[in-house]
């Protein structure tokens, strides 16, 4: 009889146990049907342009339907056969994301990256407290920002860069302790950094900037470091908690409108690579703290209101590679060592008020590509070290107060594209070697007292675009090597003491739109073969003293829109076909031997086609001959103003801007200022 009674026992146990069983497995199977239904609502709600989630569907078979899913394109399945990973970066999907994204509970990374995705990020989302992983960056989620993501324990990666997200950001981040990279770029939010913030002790990268005013051309690559037009509206302190964040590697927060100083606890940030604090309205002085960080690689504080000098323990940074400061209100002289012990690839700090000389340090290291120096008051002369540094790619040291010559060796340095040393003091030649670089493509030398002829053929490297040398006092004859000059687009060598004739040759360079002589000594002839240039649209042979006739056929020149020949000793019969038959008179004056055309008529004499007064353009009246212009001007409104008057103000100095199809010169009216476009 016991053994009966143990008998029936262990078989209404095993039946207890099967019964258990089937009901877990079946849970289970009515747990993932739930989660494939869910999928399929996330894919009803979406706009699949490329068809990527095409085999989005159940099967035949539906026994098998619990686990279908766990093939489909984008979704990824743990051990038991639940989503884990939901991938749809790359898909171009469009649309809204559905809130049954909820019901995906053992969800650890969704990754909606590079889509088309718009209206808001729903709440439902912040639901998925398994997340380890969200990255939503390069969407157009609009509206607030979801509060619950604080609950996602295990969150490390958040990434919500680039979209139109606005209003506070929220409080609640500051809970998910484990949060390693927090990139909230690009977006509209408001207010002040949450002060929840400073709990994030294992945050190794925070992106706080503003929002960059045209959708980038992105592919595949992320928008981490590209810069360019940003609008934040952060504001307040950078609070000083920021500091206690020893893990940090990069910060971001620039485009925005943080005020007051910088703290002097982020040099407590002994981790810290990347500091970008550009762009906001920070004041005081660079703190001396931030010399501390001895792993720093980029410091960008450039567009605040920094004032005081740079603090010399920044030469000793020796992981420093990227320095911008421009656009500040510093002052005094550089760390006389900086350079030496640091890889410095890129230095900027134009715009400012730094005095002093350049240290010679400046390339120690040997991986100098930008030095850019403008509108400072550095003196005393240019590093001679900068002529064995090979790296360099730019040199941008206009407008200081630097003097003595130019460095023999600049020209042999094999990746340098752009010189500019305008607007200083340098004296004496222009080094021979210049004119064997076979990389230079911008050199602007204007307004030095540099006093030598032109090398002969620097004319003609291979890759130059824009030589300018005006307002020095070069002498000799303008070099006839135009043979070879396959790139030249803008020559300016006016108001200098050039003589002799214009080279025939110059009309080999095909591609120049700009050629500036005027001010010179030149004499002879205008070159015939000048006008059939192809790109040439301005021309200023004004002030020297050339002779003999306007050739006929600048007449026809095929994109000729400027040309002044004023001051010169030009004679003869103005031609009336292309762009001579509506030049303005002005620039043909003080050539006595002109006559016809514009001006006055040979065979009677007018002391001038023109007078002035004080106001503008408009006061400019034409009068020769019968005052008729070849022009034609149909007004669609009442106007106080005639076509002779707009005519008048096409001139160089009214000169707005250029483009492919014309020039656009500004005119002014007895009411009103206008935009002329001469095509």
């Amino acid at each position: 009889m016991q053994l009966k009674f143990h008998f029936l026992l262990l078989f209404f146990c095993y039946c207890i146990g099967s019964w258990s069983f089937g009901l877990a497995r079946v849970a289970k199977k009515t747990s993932l049907n739930e989660e494939v239904s869910a999928l399929l609502s996330i894919k009803a709600s979406l706009i699949d342009p490329l068809n990527s989630l095409r085999d989005w569907k159940l099967p035949d078979n539906v026994a098998l339907m619990h686990l279908a899913h766990c093939n489909w394109s984008g979704v990824g399945c743990n051990s038991n056969g639940a989503a884990e990973n939901l991938d749809f970066s790359y898909m171009n999907l469009s649309g809204r994301v559905s809130d049954d994204i909820q019901q995906l509970k053992s969800l650890i990374s969704l990754n909606l990256y590079c889509s088309q995705l718009s209206l808001t990020l729903p709440k439902s989302v912040s639901n998925l407290t398994s997340l380890n992983s969200i990255d939503v960056n390069q969407n157009f989620f609009t509206g607030t920002f979801p509060v619950g993501f604080g609950k996602a324990s295990g969150l490390t990666l958040l990434n919500a860069s680039n979209n139109n997200f606005s209003r506070p950001l929220p409080e609640d981040l500051g809970d998910a302790t484990s949060l390693e990279i927090l990139d909230l770029r690009g977006s509209f939010f408001q207010g002040s950094i949450p002060k929840s913030f400073k709990n994030l002790q294992k945050l190794k990268f925070l992106g706080l900037s503003g929002k960059k005013c045209h959708w980038p051309d992105t592919g595949r690559a992320r928008a981490a470091f590209i810069s360019g037009d940003y609008v934040g509206n952060l504001s307040g302190e950078i609070p000083a908690d920021l500091g206690r964040l020893k893990l940090l590697e990069i910060v971001f927060l620039y485009k925005n409108n943080f005020q007051g100083k910088i703290p002097p606890s982020i040099g407590n940030i002994t981790s810290l690579q990347q500091l970008d604090l550009s762009d906001n309205s920070l004041s005081g002085e660079i703190p001396a703290k931030i010399a501390e960080l001895k792993h720093l690689q980029r410091l960008n504080l450039m567009s605040n209101q920094l004032s005081g000098s740079v603090p010399a323990g920044l030469a000793g940074l020796t992981q420093l590679q990227v320095l911008e400061l421009w656009n500040n209100s510093l002052s005094g002289p550089l760390p006389i060592d900086l350079g030496k012990n640091s890889p410095l690839q890129w230095l900027d700090i134009s715009s400012n008020s730094f005095s002093g000389e350049i240290p010679e340090t400046i390339c120690n290291r040997g991986n100098l590509t930008k030095l850019i120096l403008f509108n400072n008051t550095f003196s005393g002369p240019m590093p001679v070290s900068l002529s064995n540094c090979q790296s360099l790619v730019r040199v941008r040291m206009q407008n200081n107060l630097l003097s003595s010559t130019i460095p023999v060796g600049l020209g042999k340095l094999g990746r340098l594209q752009r010189l500019e040393l305008a607007n200083n003091s340098f004296i004496g030649e222009i080094p021979d070697d210049i004119a064997s670089s076979t990389s230079l493509s911008f050199i602007d030398l204007s307004s030095n007292h540099l006093q030598s002829s032109l090398p002969s053929t620097i004319l003609s490297i291979p890759s130059l675009q824009i030589f300018i040398a005006s307002n020095n006092n070069l002498v000799g004859e303008i070099p006839n090597r135009f043979q070879d000059c396959p790139s030249l687009s803008l020559l300016d060598l006016s108001a200098n003491h050039l003589a002799r004739s214009i080279p025939d040759s110059i009309a080999s360079c095909e591609k120049l739109v700009n050629l500036n002589l005027k001010s010179n000594q030149l004499s002879g002839d205008i070159p015939k073969s000048i006008a059939m240039m192809p790109s040439l649209a301005v021309i200023d042979l004004s002030n020297n003293s050339l002779t003999g006739r306007i050739p006929d056929n600048f007449g026809t020149s095929p994109a000729l829109e400027m040309l002044n020949f004023s001051y010169n000793k030009l004679e003869g019969l103005v031609p009336t076909n292309g762009v001579l038959k509506t030049i303005n008179p002005d620039d043909l004056k003080g050539n006595v031997g002109l006559c016809g055309g514009v001006l006055p008529p040979c065979n009677q004499y007018s002391p001038t086609s023109s007078r002035y007064s004080k106001g503008g353009c408009f006061e400019e009246k034409f009068e020769a001959g019968n005052g008729e212009w070849p022009w034609r001007l149909m007004a669609f409104q009442r106007l106080g103003f005639t076509h002779a008057d707009i005519l008048t103000c096409i001139k160089e100095s009214n000169v707005v801007g250029m483009g492919a199809t014309g020039i656009v010169y500004k005119a002014e009216m007895p009411n009103a200022v206008i935009a002329v476009k001469k095509l």
